[in-house]
């Protein structure tokens, strides 16, 4: 079985914009390319996963999606890291119903976990907000951490809150 680096893309891998389709909004934050080499460096498979009730909402479409996610999957390939799937909900409950994949439900983990044969327990996943936490820990990993640049969580069910990314390697670089 294999292990993944589950991100969460707005809020983790760029910065948050509402609603972000345009290439030209699309802003890398600083250490993703770092965290996620380190990672592969290790042997774990890099896999995003990704609300994006802006298809519901009609504000883009699942085209424009696609396109973004593969100049992004390009420029991290640019850098040598091989981002092995994006996974996305693009549904919203008061809008499309509920469903399986839209966080903090666990489907788009759990179907990650079946296609590449991973091993939740020694994966790892990293969010920006309590709901990615909680898809995390009821998909079954068990180290997680929150992502808060801003500081504005006092508590979560993460293992670790960090406001810098390179806090969650550090640890296993010393």
């Amino acid at each position: 079985m294999k292990k993944a680096l589950f991100l969460d893309r707005d809020g983790v891998i760029n910065i948050e914009l509402n609603y972000l389709y345009k290439i030209e909004d699309f802003k890398f934050i600083d250490g993703i390319f770092e965290l996620c080499r380190h990672y592969q460096n290790l042997g774990y498979l890099i896999i995003v996963v990704t609300n994006q009730s802006g298809i519901a909402r009609n504000y883009y479409d699942k085209s424009d999606f696609e396109k973004l996610s593969t100049w992004m999957i390009e420029e991290f390939a640019k850098k040598s890291i091989k981002i092995t799937k994006v996974y996305h909900c693009p549904h919203h409950p008061e809008i499309s119903g509920e469903c399986s994949c839209r966080k903090p439900e666990p489907g788009m983990i759990l179907e990650a976990q079946k296609e590449f044969d991973i091993d939740l327990k020694s994966s790892i996943l990293v969010g920006d907000k309590e709901r990615d936490i909680e898809a995390a820990i009821e998909a079954g990993i068990c180290e997680n951490y929150l992502f808060d640049e801003k500081k504005t969580y006092k508590r979560s069910k993460a293992t670790k809150i960090v406001s810098k990314l390179e806090d969650i390697y550090n640890a296993d670089i010393k």
